[in-house]
């Protein structure tokens, strides 16, 4: 078989007994390509940590739980629904019934050969399966074993049902999100879920990379409340450091001034200005320059006890001018402006067209599928998306063939209903 066709081959001086693995869909990228993943994930914090390394072209080999008599979709939507359809490309599918003893077994010996199991149970579930790390590291020592809960694998809530608006809230960012006054509001994205997944993503990465001289796996944990936290970045460092507690600021940045949304003839733009050049700059790009030497602006101490009277006093400018007139001013000034885009428009822009971040991958039926590709690029080793999302359990034959499972064994674990 052509070599091209495997992933997974390692320089031996790094492991001891380089894993081949025929790949049946087309490489997303070589840059993980001797790596593989065995993705036990649902719904979205586990699948972004794996998409991840799909992307950058690791055998990511999704195993799912058999159909049920009663059909319906798995957690996470419905499997051709838009969701499931942008998170689950460059991977194939197979089925495993882990609460079998037959369906355990067949996962320890693929464990035995990958380099990465990822998971986002309740941390007693996966005990009670008898597949969390301290299971599998006695089966392969150089696993690399990611975990994604809602509060941490122990502590007085790590059995608690995870889910990423209590995070937001727990993580303290609904209580700095929207207008003064208006009470808790949540993100319009998942956000908690989504910094877990690339937490995790990055938190493998920095193992497997480890592993090249230690030649050992080891557990990598992260949460939704822990990514969410860290996500509060300088909201957190203003209390832990100078014991600030922030609040809701709606559209103004808290701290810089002015930074806002305003109106304009057609609608609103962003504007943002830090430090005083740039206060300078977009006064005389506003036609007010009467500004710089009022008395209430002369400083950014000045500005934020005034921000409300300079807000006002900023509008009465803007709405006279279009939003485009106005961006093309203050960003010819130096002056950080942009438009407000619904997300339709945000694709329709021709920076974004530019950068490429949609791209598109043929689906079975011929049809072409649209989705969100990876925000970095490299400038040797690219990543596509090569294969679309797929099929419930549409790899599993050839899958258990690669790990050196024999007709006989998959006919065998059919009867016994672990596929």
């Amino acid at each position: 078989m052509d070599k091209s066709l495997y992933i997974g081959e390692c320089p031996p001086d790094l492991y001891p007994s380089p894993v081949r693995f025929p790949m049946a869909i087309p490489k997303a990228s070589q840059a993980l390509a001797r790596f593989t993943v065995l993705d036990l994930t649902r719904v979205r914090s586990g699948p972004t940590c794996v998409r991840q390394l799909a992307d950058w072209g690791a055998n990511v080999i999704k195993i799912e739980m058999p159909p049920d008599e009663k059909g319906g979709d798995a957690p996470g939507g419905p499997r051709e629904g838009f969701d499931f359809q942008n998170l689950h490309r460059n991977k194939r599918s197979m089925t495993l019934n882990l609460k079998s003893k037959e369906g355990r077994a067949a996962f320890l010996k693929m464990v035995k050969k990958a380099d990465v199991v990822v998971e986002n149970f309740r941390p007693d579930v996966k005990r009670r399966l008898g597949i969390d790390y301290k299971d599998l590291q006695k089966v392969n020592p150089r696993i690399v074993y990611g975990s994604i809960s809602g509060f941490g694998q122990d502590g007085p809530y790590e059995n608690r049902p995870g889910f990423d608006q209590i995070a937001q809230g727990m993580g303290g960012l609904m209580s700095i999100t929207g207008l003064p006054g208006q009470g808790p509001v949540r993100v319009g994205i998942p956000v908690a879920d989504l910094t877990a997944g690339l937490f995790c993503a990055l938190g493998i990465m920095t193992a497997l990379l480890e592993r090249e001289k230690s030649k050992k796996g080891q557990h990598v944990e992260t949460s939704l409340l822990q990514a969410q936290i860290f996500m509060l970045d300088f909201q957190a460092a203003r209390w832990l450091i100078a014991k600030e507690v922030a609040k809701q600021a709606g559209n103004d940045h808290p701290t810089s001034i002015p930074t806002g949304v305003f109106k304009t003839t057609d609608g609103h733009i962003n504007i943002a200005t830090t430090g005083g050049a740039i206060w300078e700059r977009f006064c005389r790009a506003l036609g007010a320059d009467a500004m710089i030497k009022n008395p209430a602006y002369q400083n950014a101490k000045a500005r934020s006890e005034n921000r409300k009277a300079l807000n006002q006093e900023i509008g009465t400018y803007t709405q006279h001018k279009s939003s485009a007139e106005w961006i093309d001013i203050f960003n010819k000034a130096g002056v950080p402006a942009g438009p407000i885009y619904s997300i339709d428009q945000v694709f329709a822009d021709p920076q974004v067209k530019h950068l490429g971040i949609a791209q598109s991958v043929k689906k079975k039926d011929k049809s072409t599928l649209n989705v969100v590709g990876q925000p970095f690029k490299m400038s040797r080793t690219k990543s596509t998306i090569a294969a679309p999302p797929p099929e419930l359990g549409q790899h599993t034959n050839e899958v258990l063939k690669e790990f050196g499972f024999k007709p006989k064994e998959i006919a065998a674990l059919r009867k016994a209903n672990a596929l």
